[in-house]
Parts: structure tokens; sequence; C-alpha cells
């Protein structure tokens, strides 16, 4: 599995509406096209900072699912431009777990 993890500086004072704005539209849309997301992760330190992760299958299908997302209309048209200007800056690291990582993360088994 390919994880990215993607840490996003929001502009100050403005995480609690990226926040909205993500849940509500960017990841249903990322969803439709077949990504897995896990979070957001709110930084207790930073107020501008959090974190979430991005999965895939495999880096194929990573290419495909992302050229899907950002070369359609609704985000070429719309969600791109509100998403930009209120994000300050990002990092996006690129990782793969051993199998079964993410799934045993997520509902965790019991001693």
């Amino acid at each position: 599995m390919i994880v990215e993890v993607r840490t996003y500086r929001i502009r100050p004072g403005m995480r609690d509406r990226f926040l909205d704005f993500f849940q509500r539209h960017a990841v249903p849309l990322q969803q439709s096209k077949g990504m897995s997301i896990m979070g957001p992760f709110v930084d207790l330190e930073d107020p501008d900072v959090f974190v979430w992760l991005r999965a895939f299958p495999s880096l194929d299908e990573r290419d495909r699912m992302k050229a899907a997302l950002y070369d359609g209309e609704e985000w070429k048209d719309g969600l791109e431009a509100i998403a930009m200007s209120m994000l300050d800056s990002y990092i996006s690291t690129l990782t793969t777990t051993t199998p079964g990582f993410v799934n045993d993360f997520a509902h965790p088994q019991q001693p």
C-alpha cells in the first residue's frame, strides 16, 4: 500500500474554515476517485497545521487516481482556487507500508 503523509500549513486563523472545506468537499471528491483518506489530525501545538493520510493500492493506481482528481473539472474549475486561497504551504511524504498495517491501525486487533 502507498500512503501519502500530507502536512498542511493553513493561512493564520483559517484552519477551522479550511477543515470544513476539506471534510465537506475535498475528501468526498477524493474518495469518489477511489482514494482512501485518514484524518485530518489537527496539530495540538500549532493552530495553523493539520496532517492527513491518503492511501492507494499501488504507485500506478496513485498516478491514475491523482490524474482523475486534479485534471477533473470539479477540482480545476472550483475547488482548487478555494483550497489554495486558504493554504500557506504543504509537505507531502510518499511512503509504503507492510501489508495490513493501515487496516490494523484503523481496526486494532483485540488482545
